[in-house]
């Protein structure tokens, strides 16, 4: 499939990412470091004419404020879709990784190890993360601007560049981090620095 042309954005640092807490649908408001990378992202897209552009936020506040500081001088107003909302870790909401009993696959990155997303209990799990995601993805009709979270990020990012959805090498080897911006044209990802 074809998929127009996107930048998407994760939320900034939060307290509960630097205390390494599964957020899932709970939140965290952001750091000054959060709200720093929220800023460069707004001086990033500074450059880009988004004046045709859809922009589509998850509503949990991290990414909404992360959104309005990032493009509330570029665009008239900020659109929320709930496909856009991080994985859902079920029990594990709040809690420490490291207090967490899991003795899963160690392959991770800036969210942690990726597996433990599919084995909280009572989540979300990746096979009905990837069909939201490609729900979504395939409903866009025009270029879009998306702020999101770091596994749905991922997730969104896999799709969009043919990987399968529970492909967790490939997943671990897509970059991520805070406050980033990637720009995704025609099968192609750009880290935006």
């Amino acid at each position: 499939m074809t998929y127009p042309e996107l930048y998407i954005l994760r939320h900034g640092e939060t307290h509960w990412n630097a205390e390494n807490r599964m957020q899932g649908g709970l939140n965290s408001p952001l750091t000054d470091a959060g709200h720093a990378q929220a800023v460069r992202q707004a001086e990033i897209l500074q450059a880009i004419d988004l004046s045709e552009f859809d922009v589509l936020c998850s509503p949990q506040g991290r990414a909404f404020e992360t959104a309005a500081i990032a493009l509330a001088r570029q665009v008239r107003y900020l659109r929320t879709d709930d496909r856009l909302r991080e994985i859902e870790v079920g029990e594990w909401q709040g809690r420490v990784r490291t207090e967490l009993d899991w003795d899963g696959d160690a392959i991770g990155g800036p969210d942690g190890p990726l597996a433990m997303y599919a084995a909280a209990p009572s989540g979300e799990g990746f096979k009905a993360l990837a069909e939201r995601c490609t729900d979504f993805l395939s409903n866009l009709t025009r270029p879009s601007v998306l702020v999101t979270h770091g596994v749905t990020s991922r997730m969104m990012r896999m799709v969009l560049l043919g990987h399968a959805w529970d492909d967790l090498q490939a997943m671990a080897a897509l970059p991520g981090g805070q406050g980033v911006v990637y720009h995704l044209k025609e099968g192609v990802q750009t880290k935006l620095v």
